[in-house]
């Protein structure tokens, strides 16, 4: 995929400056990537440049990606692993043609941006925030842990991964953590690992906050885990989206207050939003 073929005639700055002057946040825009690379087997990054997404987006936020190819007219949802400036990675794997497309992405090309979009987590208050991921879950974990970082409040960060083989995250998320654990999936899952560290959660300085996406069974082994201990909960939630944000109706979850969209109303829930008590 040449930058040639596909080059904007609207640039993102010009899209902001617009967006800007009318108050508003901006709309889809083309962005320039700066670098695309395989982090482990299936596993791909993606860098793209967007100051607005870098500086707006929040921990859980996503970003719609859209294809080139005409045919695929739906764009793709990424959660955001990291900001450096103006530059958002963005991990991933094939799963279908959108994201087949996106792997063959070269720096230098450009891609249609959307956000970012969606509800992020709750992280206000000082606390030991675990980040339990699982799988493709795993990336917007990564930016959690990093904004997290940044603060100068007491608060921990403590990432408790889950991985299919690969371990492919923990070199990622170690320098914005107190404390890295990770687990495969021959090994056990991130439960097995939330026994093994209860202790430990236990006597940080400030008492354990989950964060969590992932695959649904994990997170609802998650919920069940904290609703056991009393301990809060805010669950990112993976979907299949249309639009992205509310107007398709393609991402509804039941909850005890009816179905709610993934997109607009999330991705991120409490335990008692979802209704996924113990």
């Amino acid at each position: 995929m040449s930058a040639t073929a596909f080059m904007p005639t609207v640039t993102t700055g010009t899209v902001e400056r617009q967006a800007n002057q009318a108050g508003r946040k901006p709309g889809r825009r083309t962005d320039e990537v700066i670098r695309a690379s395989i982090l482990s087997e299936g596993i791909y990054e993606l860098v793209i440049r967007d100051p607005y997404v870098a500086c707006t987006v929040q921990p859980a936020q996503f970003v719609n990606l859209y294809p080139a190819d005409a045919r695929m007219a739906l764009p793709r949802p990424f959660g955001v692993a990291k900001v450096d400036d103006d530059d958002v990675t963005l991990i991933y794997q094939i799963v279908g043609a959108g994201t087949a497309e996106f792997s063959l992405l070269q720096a230098g090309d450009v891609i249609d941006v959307l956000g970012p979009l969606g509800k992020p987590f709750d992280t206000s208050k000082p606390a030991n925030y675990v980040l339990v991921g699982g799988g493709l879950g795993v990336p917007p974990l990564l930016y959690a842990a990093q904004k997290l970082s940044e603060r100068n409040d007491g608060t921990q960060v403590t990432s408790v991964f889950g991985y299919r083989d690969a371990r492919f995250a923990d070199d990622l998320v170690a320098p914005f953590a107190d404390k890295t654990h990770s687990i495969v999936n021959a090994e056990g899952n991130v439960v097995d690992l939330l026994n093994d560290i209860e202790d430990e959660l236990s006597s940080a300085d400030h008492p354990p906050v989950i964060l969590s996406c992932g695959p649904t069974p994990m997170m609802k082994a998650v919920a069940a885990w904290a609703s056991k201990r009393d301990i809060p909960a805010q669950l990112s939630l993976e979907a299949r989206m249309g639009c992205g944000y509310g107007a398709c109706v393609a991402c509804v979850v039941d909850t005890p207050s009816g179905r709610l969209k993934v997109c607009k109303d999330g991705p991120v829930f409490t335990i008692e939003e979802l209704g996924w008590e113990a």
